[in-house]
């Protein structure tokens, strides 16, 4: 069935192309382009991605500047009507910093930019997001940024875990979850996280750039798919 889902772009995104791409020419649905300076996203929309990038050229803080842009309210709408968004790494940032998401990102710990494939935990497999992805399943979908290090407060921790927000988690390939497995510091080896409402997802790693066999794996397709399922 063909859904309609708009992918937003800043100046500076670099991947909505490519989640274009993914969620027209892959996976056959309507893709519907919007420019930062819209203030309604199109009508009947079935998603909404935020894609990755530097957005205002990543200037203050990741995301802080996009935050502002005059399409954000109605993104905001969208959200708290319980339409689904997905958030991918700057999209990620934008959504912490529009309150949607909790927490905050700091620079990766190491102080570089990090760029490789991850293995991922997946920790519920009753979301939207995740209902295509059997239990214990792990995923590999690669990384790329240089402030991916997610982190909160104690207490807004464990609102994260009372809610079942902490939904993707950096692993080994055994899907051990350690210190090593972590590329930038991330609080508990967060990846990614999904709102108490379960329409909002953001999370750090490129589900666009391995979602067809030509780029070497598929994993990221599951989560697109549950996007618009």
């Amino acid at each position: 069935m063909t859904a309609r889902v708009a992918v937003l772009t800043f100046p500076g995104t670099n991947c909505d192309d490519d989640c274009s791409h993914v969620l027209g020419q892959v996976l056959g649905h309507e893709v519907l382009r919007v420019w930062h300076k819209e203030t309604e996203l199109p009508e009947r929309l079935d998603g909404l991605v935020i894609p990755g990038g530097f957005s205002y050229g990543d200037y203050l803080r990741a995301g802080a500047i996009a935050r502002f842009s005059p399409v954000m309210p109605a993104v905001k709408r969208f959200a708290e009507q319980g339409g689904p968004v997905m958030g991918i790494c700057n999209g990620f940032q934008i959504l912490l910093e529009l309150g949607l998401l909790p927490g905050a990102m700091l620079k990766n710990e190491s102080g570089r930019f990090v760029c490789k494939p991850v293995h991922l935990k997946v920790r519920r497999h009753n979301t939207r997001f995740t209902q295509g992805i059997e239990e214990g399943g792990l995923l590999q979908v690669p990384v790329a940024h240089a402030e991916g290090n997610w982190t909160c407060d104690d207490g807004t921790w464990a609102r994260v875990q009372d809610g079942g927000m902490d939904l993707l988690r950096y692993c080994q390939a055994d899907g051990t979850v350690d210190r090593a497995a972590n590329p930038n510091g991330a609080r508990d080896n967060i990846a990614g996280l999904i709102n108490e409402s379960g329409n909002v997802l953001g999370l750090m790693p490129h589900p666009e750039r391995c979602s067809e066999e030509l780029l070497g794996g598929t994993d990221g397709r599951l989560l697109f798919t549950g996007l618009l399922g």
